[in-house]
């Protein structure tokens, strides 16, 4: 597993908000990134903090709701943007 960045997390948030990656799909990489993954020491709390709370996620008392997204995200130094289009 590669080492594991702020843009690295922000990047699997947002294939799950665009429903790219399943919420079971994001909760098994957390898991897997928390197990097996290298993150980087420049930001390891933030990004540890991160991963560990996508890897409950699939757990009904913590969810992840959009404001849950929102503030992780936030923490990660970026924001999420909403754009609405006609189909």
């Amino acid at each position: 597993m590669k080492l594991i960045s702020r843009e690295t997390v922000a990047e699997k948030l947002a294939a799950y908000l665009r429903h790219e990656l399943t919420l079971a799909n994001l909760v098994a990489w957390a898991e897997s990134a928390l197990m097996e993954g290298e993150f980087d020491p420049i930001h390891l709390t933030t990004i540890r903090d991160t991963v560990a709370r996508l890897g409950v996620a699939d757990v009904r008392a913590f969810g992840l709701a959009w404001e849950d997204c929102e503030q992780l995200l936030a923490q990660l130094g970026y924001s999420a943007q909403v754009s609405i289009v006609s189909r």
